[in-house]
C-alpha cells in the first residue's frame, strides 16, 4: 500500500487534490484501463491514442489532451488517484520559489518537473508524467535529498516556471546568438557621426567638383539597379530551364512531431480564424504540436486566447517580458517548448495548404541530415482587395517563385522568409536560434545559416497570408524589412575576410548584391527617376556630364532593365493560380516609391530606434 506524502498535511495546503490508497503498482497501462472504467476517457479514444504512441515520442496523457479526450483538471485528478500522490493546483499553491531557483528551466520543462515544496523532509516534485519519475528519482535525490512525487499538467508546470524564471529566460531568449554574430551590440548613436561625415564630404565635394560628384552618384546608383538587374536575369533563365521536380511521396514508418509557432501580438481579433486555419493541416494530431507564443504584458490577445477553446493540440506559450519586444525574441524563448524533432514558423494570418506539414516532412526525409532548412512559397489571399493588394501580390510571386528559387539554384545565401519556415531543431539550436535584436531576423538566419555550411531549399508549398495593402502601414512593414536588411549588412561586414572566407567569392558578392544592393537601390531610386524626365523635355546635368554617346547607351540599358522586371513580374505571377491581369505588372512603376519612402524611415529609425519593432496589425480581410 503506498500513500501520498501530502496526506498529513493536505488539509492545510490550498490546490491539493487527496490522493486515494492504490493496491498495486501502478503503471501506464493500468492507468489506461482505469481511465476508461472510470470513463475519465471513452474507450475508442484511449485505443486511438494508444495505437498513436507506438513509437513513444509523445506521452500517453499528451496524446489524449492533443486530441480533446479529457480535460486536464479530470485527466490529472485521475492520474494522482492511480499513483496514489496528490495532483497540485500550482496556481492556488504555487511552489517554493528557493526551491525552484535550484533547477535549470529548460531541463525542467524538457522532463515536466517542478520541486514545489519541503514536506517534512522530502522535497515535493511536481510532475506531468509520473510513469517517468523514477528514471529522475537518483539525480533528483542528490539535489534535493529525499524527494516524493505529485502532478500537475505540463502547462501549469510551465508557467510556474516562468514565473520564478521569468527574467534569466528572458535575458537566455536575447543572447542565444553569440555576440559575434548578432547585433545587440549596436547602438543608435552607431551610425550618427559615420552618416553625418558622410554627408559633409559630400557636400564638400559638391561644392568643390559638382559634376565629378553627381556622376559618382549616379554611378552608385545605377551599379545597384543593374547588379540587382543582373541577378534577375541570371534567375529568369535558370527557371526557365529548370521543370518541376517529380513529387513521388516517401514511404515514413514513423512520422516526426512537428513543432509550429505562432508569435503573436495584440492580435486579439485573429484567434479563431487562426485556429481555424490551423485546424486544415492533414497531420495527426497527436504528431503535431502548434504554440502560440504570446508577451506577457499582452493581456488583451491573452484573454482572446483563454477564451478561444483551443484544442488539444494547442498551447499558449508566454513570453517573460526582457529588454526587447520581438517576433526573434519570442521564436528564442519558445524553442524551448517545442516537443518537435521538426520546428515551423507561421505567421498570426497563415492559411497553409492543407498538406503543408506532410510535404516538408517528406521533404527533411528525402534530403537526409543535409538540409535543415526548408522555405515554402508565400501568396496572398486577397490580391483583389485593391491596387495595393494587386502589386504586393505580385511582388512576392515574382520573389518566391523566380528570385529565391534562382538564388538557390546560383548556390548562394537565401534571405529567407518570415514564415511557412521550418527547421531541424537540433541545427537550429546549435546555431543559437534567432537574433533577438534584429528586425529582420529571417533574412539574418538565412545568412547565418550559410555561413556555417547548413544547407537551405525551397519547397513548392504555399502558404497564403493577408496583403498589407493600406498605404501606411504598407510603409511602415517595408521600413522594418529595409532596416533589419541595412542591420544585417552591418552586422555581417563587421568580419568582411571572415566573411568572405565563410561565403567564396562569388557568394561574397550576391551578398553585397542582395543586401547593400537592394538597400541602395531604395534610397538612390529617385536619381534614376529623374532620368526619366529628359524625353519629356526636361534639362538634366548627366549627359553633359558623361556625353551623348554614353548616355544613350546608359538610356538603352535603363529601358532593357525596365523591360526585364516587367517580363520577370508577370513570369512570377504566371506560375501562381490568381488570374491577374498582366498589365497590372506594368502599374509596379508607381509602387516602387513607396519602397523608397520606406528606405528613408528606415534609415532615421537605424539611427534613433534601431530595435524598434514597427507591428503590422492583421485581421482587416478574410479568406
Amino acid at each position: 500500500m503506498s500513500v501520498s506524502p501530502l496526506r498529513p498535511i493536505e488539509r492545510f495546503l490550498p490546490g491539493v487534490v487527496a490522493p486515494r490508497l492504490v493496491a498495486s503498482k501502478p503503471t501506464l497501462q493500468t492507468l489506461s484501463a482505469k481511465l476508461m472504467q472510470d470513463g475519465v476517457v471513452k474507450p475508442h479514444a484511449m485505443l486511438q491514442a494508444i495505437a498513436q504512441q507506438t513509437d513513444r515520442r509523445r506521452h500517453l496523457v499528451d496524446l489524449l489532451l492533443a486530441r480533446g479526450a479529457s480535460s486536464a483538471e479530470m485527466l490529472y485528478d485521475a492520474i494522482g488517484r492511480h499513483w496514489g500522490v496528490g495532483h497540485v493546483d500550482l496556481s492556488a499553491a504555487p511552489p517554493d520559489p528557493r526551491l525552484t531557483a535550484a533547477v535549470n528551466p529548460a531541463s525542467a520543462l524538457q522532463d515536466g518537473l517542478l520541486p514545489w515544496r519541503k514536506v517534512g523532509q522530502a522535497t515535493v516534485i511536481v510532475t506531468a508524467y509520473p510513469d517517468l519519475f523514477q528514471r529522475h528519482r537518483s539525480r533528483l535525490q542528490d539535489q534535493f535529498g529525499p524527494v516524493a512525487m505529485a502532478v500537475a499538467p505540463l502547462a501549469h508546470i510551465e508557467k510556474a516556471l516562468l514565473a520564478t524564471h521569468g527574467a534569466s529566460l528572458a535575458h537566455a531568449s536575447e543572447t542565444r546568438v553569440p555576440a559575434s554574430e548578432s547585433c545587440r551590440a549596436y547602438h543608435s548613436t552607431t551610425l550618427q557621426r559615420p552618416a553625418l561625415m558622410l554627408a559633409a564630404i559630400l557636400l564638400v565635394l559638391a561644392i568643390l567638383q559638382p559634376m565629378l560628384t553627381l556622376t559618382a552618384v549616379f554611378g552608385i546608383a545605377l551599379l545597384a539597379m543593374f547588379s540587382h538587374n543582373i541577378m534577375k536575369l541570371i534567375a529568369l533563365i535558370l527557371m526557365a530551364r529548370s521543370g518541376p521536380e517529380p513529387q513521388i511521396p516517401p514511404v515514413i514508418a514513423q512520422l516526426p512531431v512537428v513543432s509550429v509557432m505562432v508569435a503573436l501580438y495584440r492580435e486579439s481579433n485573429i484567434a479563431a480564424k487562426l485556429t481555424a486555419r490551423l485546424d486544415q493541416l492533414d497531420y495527426p494530431r497527436a504528431l503535431l504540436d502548434i504554440l502560440l507564443v504570446v508577451e506577457e504584458e499582452d493581456q488583451m490577445t491573452r484573454s482572446a486566447l483563454t477564451t478561444a477553446n483551443l484544442p488539444g493540440w494547442m498551447r499558449v506559450v508566454v513570453v517573460p517580458d526582457g529588454t526587447v519586444k520581438t517576433k526573434p525574441r519570442a521564436l528564442n524563448y519558445a524553442l524551448d517548448h517545442c516537443r518537435g524533432s521538426i520546428v515551423g514558423i507561421y505567421d498570426a494570418e497563415d492559411a497553409p495548404e492543407p498538406d503543408q506539414i506532410r510535404k516538408i516532412v517528406a521533404r527533411f526525409h528525402q534530403r537526409g541530415p543535409e538540409v535543415v532548412c526548408l522555405q515554402g512559397q508565400l501568396d496572398y489571399y486577397n490580391p483583389r482587395s485593391n491596387w495595393l493588394a494587386r502589386c504586393f501580390t505580385i511582388e512576392y510571386a515574382s520573389w518566391f517563385r523566380m528570385f529565391l528559387p534562382g538564388i538557390e539554384r546560383m548556390g548562394m545565401a537565401i534571405p529567407l522568409g518570415g514564415t511557412t519556415l521550418f527547421f531541424r531543431r537540433k541545427a537550429l539550436e546549435e546555431l543559437g536560434g534567432w537574433d533577438a535584436q534584429n528586425v529582420t531576423e529571417d533574412a539574418d538566419l538565412g545568412l547565418r545559416l550559410f555561413r556555417h555550411g547548413y544547407r537551405t531549399e525551397l519547397i513548392d508549398t504555399t502558404t497564403f497570408e493577408e496583403a498589407n495593402c493600406r498605404s501606411f502601414p504598407w510603409v511602415k512593414q517595408r521600413s522594418r524589412w529595409i532596416k533589419g536588411y541595412m542591420m544585417t549588412w552591418i552586422t555581417h561586414m563587421r568580419q568582411p575576410r571572415l566573411l568572405w572566407r565563410q561565403l567564396g567569392a562569388r557568394c561574397f558578392i550576391g551578398f553585397q548584391v542582395q543586401f547593400l544592393g537592394s538597400i541602395l537601390q531604395s534610397l538612390l531610386a529617385p536619381l534614376i527617376w529623374s532620368l526619366w524626365l529628359i524625353p519629356f523635355g526636361f534639362w538634366h546635368p548627366l549627359p553633359e556630364a558623361i556625353g551623348d554617346a554614353a548616355f544613350n547607351l546608359l538610356y538603352v540599358l535603363m529601358t532593357a532593365t525596365a523591360v526585364l522586371s516587367i517580363i520577370f513580374d508577370i513570369a512570377g505571377m504566371r506560375r501562381t493560380k490568381h488570374r491577374l491581369n498582366p498589365l497590372w505588372a506594368l502599374t509596379l512603376t508607381l509602387y516602387h516609391p513607396l519602397a523608397t519612402l520606406a528606405a528613408y524611415k528606415a534609415l532615421w529609425e537605424l539611427m534613433t530606434k534601431p530595435f524598434y519593432w514597427d507591428k503590422t496589425s492583421h485581421g482587416h480581410f478574410d479568406l
